[in-house]
């Protein structure tokens, strides 16, 4: 093959792999909380516990920080600290529900028009703790409004979270120094 032509099948590849991303529905294939209230679970959360991923890797004194938008979207604000570099990090995303306002199925963007599954699945009735899903297998974090959580509410996340087919033995547990 021509180099032409592999340039235009790999940008027809790049083109459809773009617009199915851009398209795809952000479903919530997990029992979500029900009787969910945005206006509670607003404010800075820390990161228990989280399976890495590229933006995290390497992150300490992580904090999720939600906040309403004047067009009723939720501002997302992550940051935390590189362990080894001490620079801070931090990325601003928007969420938006899914579904019914209480039901606590949201997606979330921090790339223009790409949006990822955020499906709180258990949530303390205080919102004081959370465990989160994402949309597959690979996402998942345990959120507090304290730097520590229980060792009961650990166990309780983690049990269902293994029941859900999460390895909880890939978790990353966050550090909280600052």
């Amino acid at each position: 093959m021509d180099k032409k032509k592999t340039l235009i099948t790999l940008s027809a590849v790049a083109l459809g792999s773009v617009i199915y991303n851009y398209l795809r529905p952000v479903r919530s294939e997990v029992e979500v909380i029900h009787n969910f209230d945005l206006e509670k679970y607003l404010g800075t959360w820390y990161e228990i516990a989280r399976l890495d991923f590229f933006w995290e890797k390497d992150l300490k004194d992580v904090t999720a920080t939600y906040s309403k938008n004047e067009d009723g979207s939720v501002k997302v604000e992550n940051s935390g600290v590189h362990i080894r570099t001490g620079k801070q990090k931090t990325s601003i995303g928007k969420a938006k529900l899914l579904g019914a306002p209480n039901e606590a199925a949201l997606k979330v963007s921090f790339f223009g028009p790409f949006y990822s599954g955020y499906n709180i699945v258990r949530l303390d009735e205080d919102y004081q703790d959370a465990l989160v899903f994402g949309d597959d297998l690979d996402h998942m974090w345990i959120l507090s409004r304290e730097k520590t959580i229980s060792q009961t509410r650990k166990e309780l996340y983690l049990a269902y979270a293994e029941a859900c087919g999460y390895d909880i033995n890939k978790l990353t547990w966050t550090i909280q120094e600052a």
